[in-house]
């Protein structure tokens, strides 16, 4: 059976981190086809050259595929010309057996994308892709402060510091002051009185969970963990300002999203940077909850299950909808009565990744349709006035509508 063309020309694209492989097949009018194969540095000259020789082709389709971080920038610089291209996955272009080189590499994409083969992956607009350099770079940090957090505790209790069995939240307020306190050579019933009074361990406890035997070296090891946490907030606060900010023409989107439960600016942000505001590049909820990879997976023979493992898709937007679902799960909606539901029969984790489905799900509909999130199971009306009349009720005694009981 021979795989029959379906457009005229086409290019297909193998991306190395030094060099791109072109190969363009076109048909003429008198049905002869021919092929051409080119090779181009990666540097900016390079990349603007391989632009404008495929131009030149005026191809119906070229694929490239996504190669690590190598097929950004050749992306962009047929984005600038006016060609769009389709990122395929490696996984999905695996080539037959025999002779493993470039141009063969660059002609079997050629070749299928000229079939018809070959769908596309999903590549936001240049501004959201950009953006995505913030987001991810967050995601990063974050990781990072909350390592050199958990260093410090160990470095404390490493001490003979036994503070965290007192204080739930090693890195509140109270907390922070007393450990400042510590590393400044303070003794611990002058640390005491660093503790604030709504913490309900008493000072007796207290003072015998920081009598430590810090050295020299902890306290040095410390001061500098203690440093290190202050700067990667700074950074973390320079960063959510400015992904914040460059996201203000998204107000709109980010509004109906902020109507789900556990959903803030940060996360909303985060969201609409991996997927973008038009869902019609995806279809369906369906294919978006598959791109992401928080469907079960298919994989089934002779009639039988084999496998439900979820799929790898984007981790970056897995990440943040599984904070999401941890957030919506304490909250009073339908997302709470599900994970409660889901967490006694198949566990706490497969809950939250099933909440996490139903949240992009969610969040999919909502862009679409341009509505607002309403709870099936919360009384909006009856919520308003429990939240208002207390207020309502002051203002009428106050000026006169409603009698004052004597």
């Amino acid at each position: 059976m021979e795989i029959n063309p379906i457009y005229r020309s086409a290019v297909g694209m193998d991306v190395h981190l030094a060099q791109v492989t072109v190969c363009a097949i076109v048909a003429g009018t008198d049905g002869e086809v021919k092929v051409e194969t080119r090779e181009f540095g990666a540097f900016k000259r390079d990349r603007r050259a391989m632009a404008e020789w495929i131009a030149a082709w005026q191809p119906e389709v070229v694929v490239m595929e996504s190669t690590g971080i190598y097929w950004k920038s050749p992306y962009a610089a047929l984005e600038k010309v006016g060609i769009r291209t389709l990122v395929v996955n490696a996984h999905h272009v695996k080539k037959v057996p025999g002779r493993k080189t470039d141009v063969s590499d660059a002609q079997w994409l050629a070749m299928l994308a000229r079939s018809g083969l070959l769908r596309g992956s999903f590549i936001p607009p240049e501004h959201l892709r950009h953006l995505r350099l913030l987001a991810r770079q967050h995601n990063a940090l974050t990781g990072q402060l909350a390592a050199e957090k958990n260093r410090l505790v160990k470095v404390l209790g490493d001490g003979g510091i036994r503070l965290s069995a007192l204080v739930s939240d090693m890195h509140g307020q109270s907390a922070r002051r007393m450990i400042d306190a510590l590393l400044a050579g303070e003794a611990p019933a002058e640390v005491v009185r660093y503790a604030d009074r709504r913490l309900k361990a008493p000072h007796e406890e207290l003072m015998l969970a920081l009598d430590g035997e810090l050295s020299p070296q902890h306290r040095f090891l410390g001061e500098q963990l203690r440093a290190h946490i202050d700067f990667l907030e700074q950074m973390l606060a320079h960063f959510e300002a400015r992904l914040l900010a460059e996201m203000a023409s998204y107000e709109a989107a980010m509004s109906l999203l902020k109507t789900l439960p556990g959903v803030d600016d940060l996360s909303a942000a985060k969201v609409l940077v991996e997927i973008g505001t038009d869902m019609e590049a995806f279809g369906s909820p369906e294919r978006l909850a598959s791109w992401a990879g928080l469907c079960p997976g298919n994989h089934k023979s002779d009639g039988k299950q084999k496998s439900g493992k979820t799929p790898k898709g984007n981790r970056y937007l897995r990440r943040v909808l599984c904070e999401i679902a941890h957030a919506a799960s304490r909250t009073t909606s339908y997302f709470k009565t599900k994970y409660q539901g889901l967490a006694i029969r198949r566990g706490a984790k497969r809950a939250i990744m099933a909440i996490a489905h139903k949240v992009l799900k969610t969040a999919f509909i909502l862009l679409q349709r341009q509505e607002v999130y309403r709870d099936s199971t919360v009384d909006y009306e009856a919520l308003l006035i429990k939240r208002r009349a207390p207020r309502w009720i002051q203002q009428l005694k106050k000026h006169g509508l409603l009698p004052v009981a004597s």
